[in-house]
């Protein structure tokens, strides 16, 4: 199910979205963190509109890894065209990381590291004022450690700044005719895993077919949850009675165990971001010494 704009504009959207363009503009130059979901495919439209008629540089770069479907880059490459942008792809393949596979709670950490870092070194060899990501006010509310990568890093989080959320993104994203305005909220696979239970190559593999198989069924927004080879399926609360009276659920199931998964099941809460981060505590919440400590 593709995202709505919101019924009413979202009051004080069009002063956030000038103090945004300022901000850009300030900079001079910016290298953005680029996945081609509508945060940062906004970002880059926005930083085209307040830097190219100055002839400043932008630069959108997407990381490659077995953590990122290849569904997502395809859409990226392709939007990142119509939008006319300056777009590299580079390879940050977490599995490589120390510490990535384990999937401690300070996952996100080592990923937004290891990206920011190839990133920021881009922008130092090249010329480039800033490093941009496309947090915004709403992931200031979950468990989030890759924000704390982007402080150490000096990257920019320009809706945070902005005063900018999901809802002024996805207006705004409409208003200039953005393709993927509506497109669902996604994330790395390896947020598919409870902390604690190893990431490999295979199990990611499992868990892009699982959820491609979801969206040939014409659902949207959706997360497949690999539970030690039990699949938890989240969709939206109101398709959920579409998956469990769907012609082609045994077929769906029968799939799903093809892959690997033992048991197929359905959460009844629906799909929520940040869901397995539920099962955390305050003390898991906290980024440990030892994460801070990046090999090589």
């Amino acid at each position: 199910m593709a995202a709505s704009v919101p019924d009413i504009k979202p009051e004080g959207t069009e002063k956030k979205f000038s103090v945004l363009e300022g901000l850009l503009g300030s900079l001079g130059s910016v290298v953005v963190a680029y996945s081609g979901g509508v945060d940062s495919t906004l970002l880059v439209r926005a930083a085209i509109g307040a830097l190219k008629e100055n002839g400043a540089k932008i630069l959108a770069v997407t990381a490659r890894s077995s953590t990122y479907p290849s569904s997502e880059f395809d859409s990226a490459v392709e939007t990142a065209a119509l939008m006319g942008a300056s777009h590299r792809v580079i390879v940050s393949e977490e599995l490589n990381i120390p510490g990535f596979s384990d999937n401690p709670p300070e996952r996100c950490y080592f990923c937004k590291g290891e990206l920011f870092g190839i990133l920021s070194k881009i922008a130092r060899d090249e010329g480039y004022a800033a490093v941009c990501d496309g947090a915004n006010m709403d992931d200031l509310g979950d468990y989030r450690p890759g924000r704390k990568a982007a402080v150490e890093l000096g990257v920019r989080s320009p809706f945070i700044e902005a005063g900018m959320t999901k809802d002024d993104i996805r207006w705004h994203a409409h208003r200039l005719g953005l393709a993927n305005w509506d497109k669902p909220a996604t994330a790395c696979l390896a947020s598919r895993f409870p902390y604690g239970s190893r990431i490999t190559a295979e199990k990611l593999s499992r868990v892009e077919k699982a959820e491609a198989l979801l969206r040939g069924m014409g659902f949207g927004q959706l997360r497949v949850r690999d539970h030690d080879g039990v699949a938890r399926v989240e969709l939206a609360r109101d398709q959920l009675g579409l998956l469990a009276g769907n012609a082609g659920l045994d077929e769906f199931v029968s799939a799903l165990k093809g892959l690997g998964f033992s048991f197929v099941t359905l959460d009844l809460e629906g799909y929520r971001t940040g869901s397995l981060n539920a099962l955390l505590s305050n003390d898991q919440r906290r980024i440990s010494p030892e994460a801070t400590r990046r090999d090589g």
